[in-house]
């Protein structure tokens, strides 16, 4: 059992809340039953280790079997341990380290996709784990971060796709003209979600063809340059008094109701 909060090993571990760390071991740090029981049951391959508390073992049986049929030997920690490595104040007994695996754009476009979001420039952690859930849940084929959009291994992102981000496919670190580019050569549209655009529900029903969604900055949205790489930009409706809608809402909606459209199409 690790005993010692301060042993180079719970460091290492602990040291991966930290970009710098990610960038040169290619690790990140899982937090949690959640996310250790949706790495195991799609991704089992990505896990290094995998550190529980007696307590919370014996809470989640489903893990330690799962960490057993993965062939992952289970590390038991003292509480004090536990939170020597995790970033949140209560890790729920379960800290994991995986290896990250984003996807090439080479291979999302290859794959003939019909609905991606492009997140361009997005800063904030919890947004952008929003947005990967929600592209998870709409049933989005992949996610591409280009520009200078926050680390999807960043702990607070990885906490906020609840496990999507071993459901769908994420490209890191884009170049946002290529992007595009490949994606018009795929049969998709780019569709820009931009308060200067058009009003979404006169031009809903393009949506039912093959869509990139292009999000930007929360607090500056998208650049002209950005803007003018779209096919078509489009505005969601306010119709109570909120001045705006936050950003991973504003795209929650946007891949629902393109996933709705293409749906309802076939």
């Amino acid at each position: 059992m690790l005993e010692n909060p301060r042993s180079p090993r719970v460091r290492a571990v602990a040291k991966l809340t930290k970009r710098s760390a990610r960038q040169e071991t290619g690790l990140f740090l899982l937090e949690g039953p959640q996310a250790a029981r949706e790495a195991l049951a799609f991704r089992p391959d990505t896990l290094v280790e995998l550190f529980a508390t007696p307590t919370a073992m014996e809470r989640h049986q489903d893990i330690r079997d799962a960490a057993g049929d993965a062939g992952l030997d289970i590390v038991f920690t003292t509480e004090a341990v536990l939170d020597a490595m995790a970033d949140t104040v209560t890790p729920q007994g379960i800290v994991a380290v995986a290896r990250q695996s984003p996807t090439s754009l080479k291979d999302i476009f290859a794959a003939s996709p019909s609905l991606i979001a492009i997140c361009e420039e997005v800063r904030d952690p919890g947004n952008l784990g929003t947005i990967i859930r929600a592209a998870d849940a709409a049933g989005a084929d992949a996610v591409v971060l280009t520009g200078r959009t926050v680390d999807p291994y960043n702990p607070k992102v990885v906490r906020a796709t609840t496990g999507s981000l071993f459901h769908v496919p994420v490209a890191v670190a884009a170049e946002l003209a290529a992007t595009v580019e490949r994606a018009h050569a795929a049969g998709l549209r780019i569709v820009a979600a931009d308060v200067g655009g058009e009003d979404f529900l006169a031009r809903r029903d393009v949506l039912a063809a093959p869509t990139a969604w292009l999000f930007g900055n929360e607090a500056r949205g998208l650049d002209d340059d950005a803007l003018a790489l779209a096919d078509l930009s489009l505005r969601l409706p306010i119709y109570g008094r909120a001045e705006s809608l936050n950003l991973a809402t504003a795209a929650s909606v946007c891949l629902y109701e393109t996933a709705f459209a293409q749906r309802g199409d076939r």
